[in-house]
C-alpha cells in the first residue's frame, strides 16, 4: 500500500513521484501526486483511462503533452484536463526537470499500476521504454483493465487478447502486481537516476491551453 509521502522512481523513463493524497486517506475517491520528469524522459506509452480523469497542473520546465489528437507545451500556470477515454502521454520538452501535479479520479487501481511498472523497470525487466515483455505485461494489464488500456485495438479485441496471453504469463510465474522490497522505499525526490532511457522526444509548438497564475 502506497502511503502519503512516499517517493516511487523509474530509472528508465526518468520519472519520479511523489504522492500527497493516496487512494486510503480518499476512500478511492482521487490520488494526488508529484511528478518530476527528468530531461529526455517519458511515460512509457500512449494509454487511456476508460473511467478516469486525470487533471495536470505544471509548475517548473516543460511538459509536452499529447491530448487525444493534440499536441503541445504546458508550462508553469498551465492546467490540461485529461478526460477519461482520451489517448495521453506526456514527456519533458524542456532541459531541465519538468515538475507537475497529476489528481486522478477516481483512484481505483492507479497507485498498484504505478508501483508495478516501476519496481519491474528498477529490477531490470522492462524494456528501454518502460515496458516489460508481452506475456508479463498481459498479466498486468489484465488486471488493471479498468485502470488502464491501450489506445488500439478496441477494448474487446484487447480483452480477448488479454484472456489468451495472461493464463500464459501467469503459468510463467508473472504476477498480476509487484511491490517494492523494503529496502527500496526511500525517499529521494532530487536523485538522478542512471539514464537508460531515449534521447530525443518530440517537441512541439504549443497551442493555447489554460492559463493559470504561477502560485
Amino acid at each position: 500500500m502506497i502511503h502519503p509521502g512516499e517517493t516511487l522512481e523509474n530509472p528508465v523513463t526518468g520519472e519520479v513521484m511523489i504522492f500527497h493524497r493516496t487512494s486510503a486517506q480518499t476512500n478511492g475517491e482521487e490520488v494526488l501526486v508529484e511528478v518530476i520528469v527528468r530531461p529526455h524522459g517519458f511515460v512509457a506509452a500512449a494509454h487511456v483511462h476508460p473511467y478516469q480523469t486525470e487533471r495536470f497542473e505544471v509548475h517548473q520546465g516543460r511538459l509536452g503533452l499529447r491530448l487525444g489528437d493534440e499536441q503541445l507545451v504546458a508550462t508553469p500556470g498551465d492546467v490540461a484536463v485529461v478526460n477519461p477515454g482520451t489517448v495521453h502521454r506526456f514527456w519533458n520538452a524542456g532541459d531541465e526537470d519538468a515538475r507537475f501535479t497529476v489528481e486522478v479520479r477516481p483512484a481505483l487501481q492507479f497507485e498498484s499500476l504505478i508501483e508495478t511498472m516501476f519496481t519491474l523497470a528498477a529490477e531490470g525487466k522492462t524494456n528501454r521504454k518502460g515496458m516489460p515483455n508481452p506475456l508479463r505485461l498481459a498479466v498486468i494489464a489484465r488486471a488493471h483493465f479498468d485502470t488502464v488500456r491501450l489506445p488500439f485495438p478496441p477494448p474487446t479485441l484487447q480483452r480477448a487478447a488479454l484472456t489468451l496471453g495472461a493464463p500464459l504469463g501467469k503459468a510463467l510465474g508473472y504476477r498480476e502486481t509487484v511491490t517494492r522490497a523494503p529496502a527500496a522505499a526511500t525517499d529521494r525526490p532530487h536523485s538522478r537516476p542512471v539514464r537508460t532511457y531515449e534521447r530525443g522526444r518530440p517537441h512541439a509548438t504549443p497551442p493555447a491551453v489554460e492559463r493559470r497564475a504561477p502560485r
